[in-house]
This record gives structure tokens, sequence and C-alpha cells, in this order.
């Protein structure tokens, strides 16, 4: 057999491969979260998300907004020793982040079965 007809059986198959893995995983939400920061961030972000007294008075002080405690719970960073702490029938988190305008800020956020409460927002 030439190089060139089995080259054109290699792309056929190599196309039918694609359209197949394609057709399977376009479906799908999957994410692929194996380091625990990632994995405590995803669990944060896809719950119902409540803000307490404390943290809406830090809102309306105008220096930070819903749009930096929405990165932060993205891109942030958990500090795990001082996290993952039995808090209110929860467990706290405290993560590190910044706001739009590079200011660094912490997050500390209780993360419940049903439900993530931010419940204080401190400027380093």
């Amino acid at each position: 057999m030439k190089f060139v007809h089995r080259f054109a059986y290699y792309l056929v198959g190599l196309v039918m491969g694609c359209f197949v893995v394609a057709l399977v995983f376009s479906g799908k939400d999957t994410r692929c979260n194996y380091f625990p920061n990632a994995r405590v961030l995803n669990s944060l972000r896809t719950k119902p998300f409540q803000y307490s007294e404390k943290a809406v008075q830090t809102l309306n002080e105008k220096w930070i907004d819903t749009a930096d405690i929405k990165n932060t719970l993205q891109f942030g960073d958990v500090d795990f020793d001082q996290s993952n702490i039995p808090y209110k029938k929860g467990k706290l988190y405290v993560i590190e982040g910044k706001t739009v305008k590079n200011q660094a800020i912490i997050l500390k956020v209780t993360n419940y079965e049903n439900k993530a409460v931010l419940e204080e927002i401190i400027k380093k």
C-alpha cells in the first residue's frame, strides 16, 4: 500500500475519532479540579452565595465590589493554615485575593452543606 493511501486512512480515522470525542464531551459540564485550592474555590462558587451583615457593611464602603469577590473566588488562594475550621455548623475558609485596583483583600467564607456565606472582608 502506498504512503498516500495509508495517510488518507489515517486522516479519515483521525477525523472520525475527533468527531466522536467532540460529540461525547460537548454536552457535559466537566471540570478538572485536582488540587485542593481549585476544589475549595469551585465548591464555594457552585453553591448559592450569601453575604453576612458585616460583609454588606464593608461592601457599602465602596472600596470593594461584588466583581472583586467573584474574581477572588475564581483566582484566589486558600490559606489552608487558617482554613477548614469548624465554624457555625460549617467550615471557615480564608481566601486571599486582589481587587480590580490591585488592593490585597482577605475573604472569610463559611462553607455549609447547601450554601456559602461571606462572613468578613478584610483589607490587607
